[in-house]
């Protein structure tokens, strides 16, 4: 249980401070605001127990949002709270959040805060629900003083706030052309041995959603394999091994509209969606990562004056696909003088911040191969030190591939009042990660 939040400015001041319980005092906001904030040690540690009080704090722009609190409350769920407190804010003051729009809006601050939480416990965090609770009472106030004012049903009010579904309105969202976007976007983290040898993989994506549809849609969402999490996988002799019933996912997250008990039954992906824009899910999977590239090095030094390079590049994706903005960035010496490099497709440049060589390819096919060609002239140093051999990076797209294997295979919209078609476009995208090859 939260029992205050305060906001308070870089110079400790606190500008607006508001006590859920009764267990915090004056004397406690003090005593944090003068050690921490005004002492400039709020960039320590965000979360801070002085006596038996403990304060977690977050920064946003000028401003501190401190909660405070002395029970045992879970961290996360106080993050959560402060960080959503933040958002409500920037929708009501057209994006911004900073001292003066506390101070031009100190009715309206203390009416969120009150919303937003009862007793110490959260409430409603959603800013669409929250502007329209507050202009209908807003209308209310107006429309009493006016003969022939319409009144409002706050009972209405009450349901359409509380409700199972407070981030899409009933009746509001109406549109000519009904549509879906989905997008799949995925980066790839490896860490591979100069013998081409797997040290580290796994991929991390997220799948976006931009949805335009018309009154309150059901949608379910159906993948190329039924989602099997890590933990379903490791009492199995199998678990190293793809799994024959899905793709074997390390942890994902989920956005609030998904229907959990449903995932947690059949692994289904159900739910009613916001509208706009929107992340459905994130996951990270580390078996069985499709690479997109395989690199090989041969980088060979010649005494003290020049060393050579040997480095191919394979795609190993699809033929009929294309890997876009494609960079090689290959380590050189610190005192590296003259390169000469012969490459096939691309070009190649030597940066002298990074002492690296540059090797870009605007348009890289996914079944070519390349090899680059070169050597490097070295400066006589008067300390000898040896080279370190920093890792090879790699940049690049690639569009309408996972190195997951995920694919969606099916959206079904059903809207039980309208009957309409749905336009449905899926985009895939994978980008580098840390993608590194060790010399």
């Amino acid at each position: 249980m939260i029992s205050a939040v305060l906001l308070i400015n870089v110079k400790g001041e606190i500008v607006i401070s508001r006590f859920f319980r009764d267990d915090i005092t004056k004397l406690d906001t003090d005593t944090f605001r003068l050690r921490v904030i005004a002492a400039k040690e709020a960039a320590a540690v965000p979360i801070i127990r002085i006596e038996d009080c403990s304060t977690m704090f977050i920064r946003h722009g000028d401003l501190h949002v401190v909660s405070m609190t002395k029970s045992n409350c879970h961290p996360a769920l106080v993050f959560e709270y402060m960080f959503k407190l933040v958002e409500v804010f920037k929708a009501y003051f057209g994006g911004s959040f900073d001292e003066e729009a506390i101070r031009s809006n100190f009715v309206l601050v203390y009416e969120l805060l009150d919303e937003t939480m009862d007793y110490g416990f959260p409430q409603i965090l959603s800013a669409l629900s929250l502007k329209q609770y507050i202009k209908a009472a807003t209308m209310k106030d107006v429309g009493s003083s006016e003969s022939g004012a319409e009144p409002v049903d706050n009972n209405k009010i009450t349901s359409e706030i509380t409700g199972a579904i407070d981030w899409r309105q009933p009746g509001k969202f109406k549109y000519r052309n009904n549509e879906v976007y989905i997008d799949v976007l995925e980066s790839v983290n490896i860490l591979m041995s100069s013998d081409s040898t797997v040290l580290r993989s796994d991929v991390s994506g997220k799948i976006m959603l931009k949805c335009y549809l018309t009154g309150m849609p059901e949608c379910r969402f159906g993948m190329n394999d039924k989602l099997v999490l890590d933990k379903e996988q490791s009492g199995r002799a199998t678990s190293n091994k793809k799994s024959a019933s899905g793709i074997a996912i390390d942890d994902c997250t989920f956005h609030r509209c998904v229907r959990l008990g449903r995932f947690d039954i059949d692994r289904s992906i159900s739910f009613v969606p916001p509208d706009g824009d929107f992340q459905l899910m994130s996951y990270r999977i580390t078996q069985n990562v499709n690479l997109p590239f395989s690199i090989t090095p041969v980088i060979t030094e010649h005494g003290k004056s020049r060393v050579s390079y040997r480095i191919a590049l394979n795609g190993a994706f699809d033929k009929n696909l294309f890997a876009t903005n494609v960079c090689m960035k290959i380590p050189c010496p610190k005192n590296t003088s003259t390169q000469t490099m012969h490459v096939g497709q691309g070009s190649t440049k030597y940066d002298p911040v990074t002492n690296t060589i540059q090797w870009k390819i605007r348009k890289f096919a996914g079944d070519a191969r390349d090899v680059l060609n070169g050597e490097v002239h070295l400066k006589a140093l008067l300390v000898d030190k040896p080279w370190q051999r920093p890792p090879i990076a790699l940049e690049f797209q690639v569009n309408m591939y996972t190195a997951s294997g995920l694919q969606v295979r099916s959206l079904k919209v059903v809207e039980k009042k309208h009957s309409y078609p749905t336009t449905k476009l899926v985009r895939y995208v994978t980008k580098n990660g840390q993608y590194q090859i060790r010399i």
